[in-house]
């Protein structure tokens, strides 16, 4: 059975779901929604700060399929830095189980796709091009 034609639907769902969850870690850091307390004292231009505020503005961007592509590389990079700054330096950084950043390599790669692949069905970026 074919079912090519449900990848812009699962790569759609990707996207949004993908966006939605980055969202939180955003509006976690910046509306305390939900409430995270590590955050509470959170410096807008300390690394944790900056990543807040590209969480919130590529979560929105992902999840309306808007500047996706840019979105999506933006994210990944700064899910890459997270990963070499936060948790490789906790040591064995090729183990990603070991120094709790499993999430965030896969955000890494997942963000990475959704630059290369495009948004899927659902954007305002393909409603654009049509």
């Amino acid at each position: 059975m074919k079912t090519d034609h449900l990848v812009p639907y699962a790569l759609a769902l990707l996207r949004i779901v993908s966006g939605y969850t980055l969202l939180l870690h955003g509006t976690a850091k910046y509306l305390h929604i939900p409430h995270v307390a590590m955050f509470d004292n959170l410096q807008a231009l300390s690394m944790p700060g900056i990543a807040g505020m590209i969480e919130l503005t590529a979560g929105i961007l992902l999840i309306l399929g808007l500047f996706t592509r840019p979105a999506a590389f933006i994210a990944s990079g700064m899910t890459a830095v997270a990963y070499f700054y936060a948790h490789a330096p906790q040591g064995n950084a090729l183990f990603p189980l070991m120094n709790g950043g499993e999430t965030v390599v896969l955000y890494c790669f997942i963000f990475l796709f959704i630059a290369a692949a495009g948004p899927g069905t659902f954007s305002i970026d393909t409603r654009r091009k049509a």
